[in-house]
């Protein structure tokens, strides 16, 4: 499912004929956007008006073709602050209507210009409406851009036949392939009260910085590493990050958050940190039908009944009773935070030690503040632990 461009597009070939072909055979047609060639991955859509180039650049986007389902996309262009990474994620991108101008004084260059550099092979001129519509009713699945040479003279039928034989989403390992090879640090901002451990799943750059907002010294690891190389580092508390993939294939990352329980060190997770959590109190995982993408979601904190708008990007989640308290290996625990749309679990925390997570994302990038709270709930974890 990795991108093969065959060539990049010129000005001229910007609106070159391009064609989307999913799995179940339903195909849309439309122009090239960003690079020409083929591209591969799972077709899901993101309901944010706002913040594409976050999305573009968040790890957990990786093996994806991203569906815009705001149909003008563009507009503000790109610029060097806003990425969540050193580079875009998407496998692919699908827009009804790219802005023709950038208007932000922030703005370096348009977005179809990022998408080409980068080498992101991208679709426009189609009903989003309708391509959101279908994978609601029969799900996330895969999905092929092609354009230039490799959809010229080529019949659909082959088209779909390469969609078809692209691995699924489910049971993919993923997160060593977009995390960190080696541990840097990201100092704490003013004074540092606190040292944290964060295990990188396929982190966004803004987490550590809000962490580091609240004078936390934070040393991001690798997807491989051990709980011997988390408490080298002597943390205060230990942070597992966002990233792509199914959950069942993380045995590595859920033994360690286990060998951390174990320790009752202060610990903290965010998406795919919740789903490694779930698996080590001893719940399960599954494949959501199309997943929560946006920067839109209602979601209600169980713990105080205040509903928040918040930001999410997962396509799996924890199974877990929503009605009674559970007994794990680790104490009692339960879902404190719920989607308010499908009662979908969005939180668990652990009633006998200091432990929580959330399946969505409040480090806000790009989306709504609601939910900064939580890195504040995890600093009070810590402080109660040094008292």
């Amino acid at each position: 499912m990795t991108t093969s461009i065959k060539g990049v597009a010129s000005p001229r070939q910007k609106a070159a004929p391009a064609v989307l072909v999913l799995e179940d055979g339903r195909i849309f047609r439309g122009r090239a956007y960003g690079a020409v060639g083929e591209t591969f991955g799972e077709a899901v859509f993101s309901t944010g008006m706002t913040g594409y180039q976050e999305t573009l650049t968040d790890p957990s986007y990786h093996r994806q073709v991203v569906v815009m389902t705001a149909p003008h996309v563009g507009n503000t262009g790109v610029n060097d602050e806003d990425p969540e990474s050193g580079r875009i994620w998407v496998s692919g991108y699908v827009v009804r209507d790219p802005a023709r101008v950038s208007s932000n004084w922030r703005a370096r260059r348009s977005l179809g210009e990022e998408l080409e550099r980068q080498g992101v092979v991208g679709i426009s001129g189609i009903d989003t409406r309708a391509l959101t519509r279908h994978l609601r009713e029969s799900g996330a699945m895969r999905v092929g851009i092609f354009s230039g040479d490799a959809w010229t003279g080529v019949r659909d039928e082959a088209l779909l036949a390469k969609v078809q034989e692209q691995p699924q989403m489910k049971g993919a390992n993923l997160s060593a392939e977009v995390a960190t090879k080696e541990t840097y640090v990201v100092p704490a901002i003013g004074t540092k009260k606190f040292t944290v451990a964060a295990v990188d799943l396929g982190i966004k750059g803004m987490t550590p910085h809000r962490m580091a907002e609240r004078g936390i010294e934070v040393h991001v690891l690798p997807a491989t590493a051990t709980a011997e190389d988390i408490y080298a580092v002597e943390p205060d508390g230990v942070f597992f990050s966002n990233g792509p993939g199914d959950p069942a294939t993380a045995d590595g990352p859920v033994a360690v958050m286990r060998a951390v329980l174990e320790r009752r060190t202060p610990l903290f997770g965010i998406c795919f940190g919740n789903q490694i959590l779930g698996r080590a109190l001893g719940f399960g995982t599954y494949k959501l039908k199309y997943g929560h993408r946006g920067i839109n979601q209602p979601v209600q904190d169980r713990t105080t009944g205040k509903v928040e708008i918040t930001a999410h990007n997962h396509g799996f989640a924890v199974d877990a009773p929503l009605d009674k308290v559970s007994d794990t290996p680790f104490g009692r625990a339960e879902v404190s935070h719920v989607c308010l749309n499908d009662n979908v679990v969005e939180g668990l925390q652990l009633l006998d030690q200091p432990a929580f997570s959330v399946q969505y994302h409040p480090e806000a990038a790009a989306g709504p503040h609601d939910a900064a709270y939580l890195f504040d709930r995890f600093v009070s974890l810590m402080e109660a632990e040094r008292a």
